[in-house]
């Protein structure tokens, strides 16, 4: 099941948040910067401002399944320009359908709001992510400056087509 995120989901978004994050960046970056207090303390306040933010201007989605928070993606319209911030499944979920089912609420979001075009940043040595947004669409943009340790991808958006009332 795919629900707007509560307030109440803050604990376990966080720490499924970390989980995954684990995952990707042990053995590439000191431990400290994604396991250490001070970054904790970031995860948690950053989830906090989106899962408050005003619906016009971004989303927080959680998959659910059996009671259990399995995933979680973010987004968010700024200047705009929207940005999938964050989509995360907990790694014991993996390869069972939760990150799609994520990112095909987020289409529906997306094509909902009319929104047309979609960028994302995706840490480069991620390679499973960059797999999966690979077989969802999304491109590297060659003439865009890397951030960092981060490749940018962007995703067209594409209509949905209207019911012909068949």
């Amino acid at each position: 099941m795919i629900r707007a995120a509560q307030p109440a989901d803050l604990p376990a978004i966080a720490a499924l948040h970390t989980r995954a994050r684990a995952t990707y960046y042990q053995g590439h970056i000191p431990e400290q910067a994604y396991l250490g207090d001070a970054e904790l303390h970031r995860t948690r306040e950053g989830w906090s401002r989106a899962i408050a933010r005003d619906a016009a201007e971004g989303e927080v989605l959680c998959a659910e399944q059996d009671g259990e928070l399995t995933g979680v993606a973010a987004f968010r319209t700024r200047d705009g320009e929207t940005t999938l911030t964050q989509l995360h499944v907990d790694p014991v979920h993996w390869r069972r359908g939760t990150g799609a089912a994520l990112h095909a609420a987020c289409l529906d979001a997306w094509r909902r709001a009319g929104i047309r075009r979609v960028r994302l940043e995706v840490y480069e040595h991620n390679l499973r992510a960059q797999a999966f947004y690979a077989t969802q669409g999304w491109l590297a943009d060659p003439s865009a400056p890397r951030s960092g340790t981060h490749r940018t991808l962007w995703l067209q958006v594409g209509r949905v087509p209207a019911p012909s009332g068949e």
